[in-house]
């Protein structure tokens, strides 16, 4: 065997382990400002205990909930990047995507409608401001969260901040 036959075969394997070694020698049993455990680095090795449904509680941007649609807003204001997709925005803030083809559809397709009264909280209100509408999420005191605002995702003080509102359907999972 040529000798760097012997070498590929030997240092191949030995630079891997040393590898190995050197990111489990420096993965730090916890990381506090990340949150990163030794299990997330090597799940295998962790044990994980199921909290009952009682303790845990389910309140952040995206988690189907009314409060999680308005932190969903809040989290994206000012973003441009759903500029013309305002039905995929209230539907993320949902956390789903999908469901309904544009606003008016889901104007449409949803019910109850409600034409007046102050929407409550992460209710979905809408416009009928072009040929796809336009659909937010109702911030509880008359307000509303959506895209266009100034341009980007942003907050209304009141939905006759556009023009044609039509009004408004209750906060739930989009669904159809």
């Amino acid at each position: 065997m040529r000798t760097t036959d012997l070498l590929s075969r030997v240092a191949k394997p030995a630079a891997v382990a040393a590898l190995v070694a050197a990111a489990v020698i420096a993965a730090p049993a916890a990381n506090a400002s990340t949150g990163i455990t030794a299990a997330d680095v090597h799940p295998a090795a962790a044990t994980f205990t199921e909290l009952p449904s009682s303790t845990v509680s389910v309140d952040s941007a995206g988690d189907g909930t009314a409060a999680g649609a308005v932190a969903w807003y809040k989290a994206h204001m000012g973003s441009t990047g759903w500029q013309s997709y305002c039905e995929k925005a209230a539907e993320n803030a949902y956390g789903t995507t999908g469901v309904w083809a544009s606003a008016n559809a889901h104007w449409n397709g949803a019910s109850p409608k409600h034409t007046s009264g102050t929407p409550p909280l992460g209710s979905f209100v809408y416009w009928n401001i072009s040929a796809y509408g336009h659909v937010g999420i109702a911030d509880g005191s008359g307000g509303f969260y959506a895209t266009s605002v100034n341009g980007a995702i942003g907050h209304g003080s009141a939905t006759s901040y556009f023009s044609n509102y039509r009004g408004w359907t209750p906060a739930a999972v989009p669904h159809q």
